[in-house]
């Protein structure tokens, strides 16, 4: 699973005129299932974003997570970060999840997110959404977690 994190000040995600989900400070993150993913990646991906060092402490550096500040959390589901775009000029999405697995996937990540830090907002999975935000640095990390990464 890959999630595009980008820290934030505010960020919203807007489908056919109506906020769907905002956040203030915390973390906006852009989170894609691919082919071969399950529960197992989708919980070390969650782990990982959660303890992810990206927020400043007293002395301004990068040492504290969005739980150690108690920063919210905006999960916008985004197949494209799939994307092959190692030959031509159009990018292959065949990497990505089925919409069937991906949406599965997705809604399961949000609901472990939920349990496991409480200020989660979402997109909603295939619309059409306008996403807005001040990425706060900037600082935009992508992870990923591949099946193989994860310990059985």
């Amino acid at each position: 699973m890959i999630g595009l994190l980008q820290r934030v000040s505010h960020a919203s995600v807007v489908v056919d005129g109506a906020t769907v989900g905002a956040i203030e400070a915390g973390l906006m993150v852009l989170v894609c299932a691919e082919k071969g993913d399950t529960e197992r990646e989708a919980d070390a991906l969650l782990t990982r974003l959660l303890g992810y060092r990206v927020f400043s402490d007293e002395a301004g550096k990068m040492n504290r997570s969005v739980t150690d500040t108690g920063g919210a959390l905006l999960l916008v589901p985004q197949f494209t970060l799939a994307a092959d775009t190692r030959s031509g000029t159009r990018p292959s999405f065949s990497p990505a999840a089925s919409p069937e697995d991906g949406r599965r996937l997705f809604d399961y990540f949000v609901r472990q997110a939920c349990t496991r830090h409480g200020k989660v907002e979402t997109g909603q999975f295939g619309a059409d959404m306008k996403v807005a935000l001040t990425n706060d640095g900037p600082v935009t990390i992508w992870l990923r977690v591949d099946p193989v990464d994860v310990k059985r």
